[in-house]
């Protein structure tokens, strides 16, 4: 039924406008990923140095592919968390499909 994925990142000082500058340049490429059914990035209302990342995939895997994508291996892991002072992900899945 689908597989969602919330991700918090705190950005150290300072790294702010760096964070929001990979989030914005990401977007258009994680919204067209096959198996995305929705991708949105969100900063605190109250934190400025707070975003939270809202990722829908099709299933488990859409997760997976997405995560091994050049952009994701490049800008994520590669740039973006050497700018994070935190970083939290969980996932979720539909209640429906619980027993």
């Amino acid at each position: 039924m689908g597989h969602v994925v919330i991700a918090t990142w705190k950005a150290k000082p300072g790294e702010r406008d760096r964070i929001m500058t990979i989030l914005r340049e990401m977007t258009p490429g994680n919204r067209s990923e096959p198996k995305n059914v929705q991708f949105q990035a969100h900063v605190s209302a109250v934190d400025p140095d707070t975003f939270v990342l809202y990722e829908h995939y099709t299933d488990e895997s859409g997760y997976e592919e997405h995560r091994a994508t050049q952009a994701f291996q490049e800008r994520v892991l590669g740039e973006a968390i050497n700018l994070l002072a935190d970083r939290k992900v969980e996932t979720f899945m539909p209640v429906e499909d619980l027993p």
